[in-house]
């Protein structure tokens, strides 16, 4: 393995593991969310747009559509692709993933789309697209 790859590699575990950490901790979330509108009295199955629950619930719920996937993408990629394709490549999605999930847990409503879930949700797809056609490069 040469350096550069070596260095691809980290950047891909690197991002494994902030994408793992971030799925827990929405799922620890849901987990609080539901004591705490058990604690008032509220539904375990909202379905208001601004029910604290439902978007804690949507937040966690669109990670663990994106987050399996973009980890298996992290590791082709960053173990086929030279650094200066796999390293933005993780770190623009690793950041957009991020980003909407800040979106989604600090907007009052998921009937509203703020900018910075909308940024993570367009980043996410244009690097995911980007690490999908780079996962194909590494066996070409």
């Amino acid at each position: 393995m040469t350096p550069t790859s070596s260095t691809a590699l980290v950047a891909a575990v690197l991002g494994v593991a902030v994408l793992g950490a971030m799925l827990f901790l929405l799922g620890f979330n849901v987990s609080r969310m539901r004591g705490v509108t058990a604690k008032a009295g509220g539904s375990q199955t909202p379905t208001d747009p601004a029910s604290p629950l439902l978007i804690a619930q949507r937040a966690h719920g669109n990670a663990s559509e994106y987050v399996p996937y973009l980890a298996v993408l992290f590791l082709v990629v960053g173990f086929g692709s030279p650094a200066a394709v796999a390293i933005p490549l993780i770190v623009g999605a690793t950041a957009a993933r991020l980003l909407h999930a800040y979106g989604m847990l600090s907007s009052p409503s998921l009937a509203q789309h703020g900018a910075a879930g909308m940024a993570g949700a367009m980043g996410t797809y244009l690097f995911g697209v980007a690490l999908a056609v780079a996962a194909v490069f590494t066996v070409v």
